[in-house]
């Protein structure tokens, strides 16, 4: 397909261009993408092109001796995590133990490139805000404090004290601590994060929004309820021991690569792989593993076996199906399929459950997925001939009404077969953020259970807040109604991340503070408060010095896998703090000795930080020796280790979940948000998103080209998205390119974060409150005004 250059009409601020010099980008760049090509979407994922990805940008980025102490770095054991995803590190390590998006992360991170005093005056706030995500994160890495007061339009230097004075003067007059909320991002340390909660609490709050109540709260929920916990109940060398892998609801070529080595490897073991989707996605269907010859000269691996184009909001159903084929084999050789006594010893429910699932109605069943009968029976027969079977899912099943259900039916499946608790068999949640999962171990959390609240009163002397906090949808409603007056993000970039960007965005403007403590620029400090300060921090890259002398910190990956992770370059910037300095600092500004906790020791020695945590945090018991242990430690896990379930009942339970599809009105589609390849959360690295055919532009909307004729619209035309709901309120994407793509009948797909403007604030998973990003029902009609530009 030859290119075509169009004019897309983005929003203002959207950037095209990818600078060496970023802080000077022309006038025709930040006016926006001027144009955008669209080709055909690749079939195979990494190679050569993975490997030239990962390694021009960092040595254009940070030259040749930060690229090699940082990339060399990057996951080892005496290195730092990664802190694009939470994907687990083998026990043997290769040289390059990292992938392109994990290089890019990086280079993000570790830039040269700072931003000076003088950026403030030459950029008020109000010219920050029309600024798209990328060209704000390429202005370089934040280095000293800055304060926006009461209706000034620009930002200001200012002292580390002074921040805190006026932070700490902020909320100490307060009506109530519940009129502040503190948010907080993956990239957390475990030490930051404790650190952060016990001053939220001591403080006197339970509002500890995160990140994860965007993306897998549906999943700790329905496993938290099923079988105890909320965790993966595999370790990464499970999926080596796998007769059956079934991916459903991820892009692991661009969100987590580094998966597709270890889907490499099981399939070198003779596993086979499904994946349930309702797009084709490059890196499920062959894989040239760039560390091997065949990846660079052969044709590399192909990797699924099946590939299961689910409607979106399908797989609730297709879950249903398999697992009533499954018990229709028991019955028709009973005592053959099920593993009894794994059901009976272990589990409760099983007779409900099978009554329920009696009731399914195929035709129900088709018409929620899409899907052929001959397909379902395909995936159910690999499942039964597989006696080790690995479920992984990630948000394309979590970000739905119906999402708690969803991962139920999982649970459900994985269960009937005693798929849980020995090796090679599991229910893998993939964590996209690198310690998001970490974070919630340490006490990020809103709803933390009585035995957490109850450790820190022992430990610090002091009886937390019990009463629930807010999470993230509820903080936005919060600041929207009034009764939050100051918001503090320890990392992340919650307003572009949010669902509802109008209403989120009018929400952040009424606050009377807002607080990011940050690396680089984005979206959340354009979008700001009466008054506002950015407190720059340390990287994960960057060597943190304290007065005890050098520090480490630690994370917990996906599959619950403590390691340490240590900086390996000097700080951009004399001044910066790290995370664990910044709070405690504020702890100590707002708290004085209100509370019995050595905020300085904290701050000297993170070693004091992780004794505490050994009292508080269960399975951290000894927490200083285990961390230094070689590739650190694995979490307890009663599911995994000896199928024990921290259930009420002591069992895993079987549950009854009513079928529930989204039913889309005729001349709509049901859309779905997602990442581009130059994209990790809402963080852009630039404009391309090669494997899906897309260069220099992201104001696309995928769309089946049978749906494109059924709407009448023509292949790379321009088109206005509005979202269909009876709330009152126009939600549109404007001039974006209609791209014919072969995704799902009845379902198209638009780049997060622009997408967000489209998914209501109230349209929320049942039970985890997670945003429904994945099914948001649209109309695309043709845009207002087409300036048509040459093919070339």
């Amino acid at each position: 397909m030859t290119p075509k250059k169009v004019t897309t009409n983005p929003p203002v601020g959207a950037n095209q261009a990818r600078e060496k010099s970023p802080v000077h980008l022309d006038d025709a760049d930040e006016a926006g993408e001027s144009t955008l090509e669209v080709g055909s979407p690749k079939s195979w994922a990494a190679g050569v092109p993975g490997a030239l990805h990962s390694t021009i940008p960092a040595l254009e980025g940070m030259g040749v001796s930060r690229s090699r102490k940082t990339l060399l770095a990057m996951n080892q054991k005496d290195g730092f995590d990664c802190m694009s995803c939470a994907w687990p590190d083998p026990t043997h390590r290769k040289t390059f133990e990292f992938c392109e998006n994990g290089a890019k992360a990086v280079t993000w991170e570790a830039t040269p490139v700072t931003i000076g005093s003088e950026f403030w005056a030459e950029h008020p706030v109000s010219d920050l805000r029309d600024r798209s995500e990328y060209w704000l994160g390429m202005q370089g890495r934040l280095t000293e404090p800055v304060y926006k007061a009461a209706g000034d339009d620009h930002y200001r230097p200012l002292s580390w004290a002074e921040a805190f004075r006026l932070l700490a003067e902020k909320l100490s007059g307060l009506d109530s601590p519940d009129q502040a909320a503190f948010y907080t991002s993956g990239r957390t340390s475990n030490e930051a994060a404790f650190a952060y909660q016990l001053f939220v609490r001591a403080f006197g709050t339970n509002n500890l929004p995160d990140c994860s109540n965007m993306c897998h709260e549906s999943s700790g929920w329905a496993m938290g309820q099923t079988i105890g916990i909320g965790k993966a109940t595999i370790t990464y060398d499970d999926f080596g021991k796998a007769d059956l892998i079934i991916v459903m609801g991820q892009n692991p070529g661009t969100n987590h690569p580094r998966m597709l080595t270890a889907l490499e490897e099981a399939k070198e073991n003779g596993a086979e792989i499904v994946a349930v989707n309702p797009m084709p996605e490059a890196g499920l269907r062959r894989y040239k593993n760039p560390q091997k010859v065949k990846g660079i000269i052969g044709h590399g691996t192909e990797m699924a076996d099946q590939f299961v184009q689910v409607r979106l909001g399908g797989d609730m159903a297709l879950l249903q199906a398999v697992s009533k084929r499954v018990l229709a084999a028991e019955a028709a050789k009973p005592g053959t399929v099920l593993d009894h006594e794994f059901l009976r010893e272990h589990c409760q429910g099983l007779e409900e459950l099978t009554a329920h699932l009696a009731q399914v109605d195929e035709k129900a069943v088709l018409a929620a997925t899409g899907l052929q009968t001959a397909d379902i029976d395909e995936l159910a027969a690999r499942y039964l001939r597989a006696e080790k079977v690995i479920i992984t899912w990630a948000m394309g099943l979590t970000q739905h009404k119906k999402g708690v259900a969803t991962i139920k039916e999982i649970i459900n499946l994985l269960l009937l077969r005693g798929n849980i608790g020995k090796p090679g068999a599991g229910a893998s949640p993939i964590r996209g953020h690198s310690n998001v999962q970490g974070d919630r171990t340490m006490g990020i959390w809103e709803q933390m259970p009585p035995a957490f609240l109850d450790a820190i009163e022992r430990e610090f002397g002091f009886d937390p807040p019990r009463e629930h906090g807010m999470d993230s949808v509820e903080t936005i409603r919060g600041l929207r109604d009034g009764r939050v007056k100051v918001f503090m993000a320890l990392g992340g970039n919650l307003v572009g991340a949010i669902s509802d960007t109008g209403a989120a965005e009018a929400a952040m403007r009424g606050a009377e503070m807002t607080v990011q403590v940050s690396t680089k620029l984005n979206r959340s400090h354009a979008v700001v408060g009466d008054e506002a300060l950015i407190l720059p921090t340390k990287g994960r890259t960057e060597i943190d010095r304290q007065a005890t002398g050098e520090q480490f910190v630690s994370v917990e990956d996906t599959v619950c896998a403590v390691h340490p992770s240590w900086g390996k370059v000097r700080p951009v910037a004399p001044n910066l703090l790290s995370e664990v300095a910044i709070v405690s600092r504020l702890a100590r500004a707002v708290l004085g000795t209100k509370v019995g906790v050595d905020w300085v020791g904290f701050e000297r020695d993170y070693d004091l930080i992780r004794e505490h945590i050994s009292h508080v945090v269960a399975g951290c018991d000894d927490y200083n020796a285990k961390i230094r242990q070689d590739g650190g430690f694995l979490l307890p896990n009663g599911p995994r280790d000896s199928r024990t379930f921290p259930t009420p009942t002591g069992k895993a339970m079987l549950t009854v979940n009513d079928l529930e599809y989204l039913d889309r009105p005729v001349g709509t589609l049901i859309l779905q948000s997602l990442r581009s390849h130059d994209q990790f959360n809402t963080t852009i690295y630039g404009h391309d998103d090669r494997y899906r055919g897309i260069k220099k532009g992201r104001h696309v909307v995928f769309i089946n080209p049978n749906d494109l004729v059924e709407l009448g619209l023509d292949d790379e035309q321009m088109v206005d998205v509005h979202g269909v709901y009876d709330d009152g309120v126009e939600r549109v994407l404007r001039g974006f390119r209609a791209v014919s793509y072969p995704t799902a009948r009845g379902c198209a797909a638009a780049y997060y974060p622009e997408a967000n403007v489209l998914v209501p604030l109230d349209h929320v998973a049942e039970g985890s409150n997670t945003p429904v990003s994945k099914a948001v029902i649209v109309r695309v009609e043709p845009a207002r005004t087409v300036e048509a530009v040459p093919t070339t």
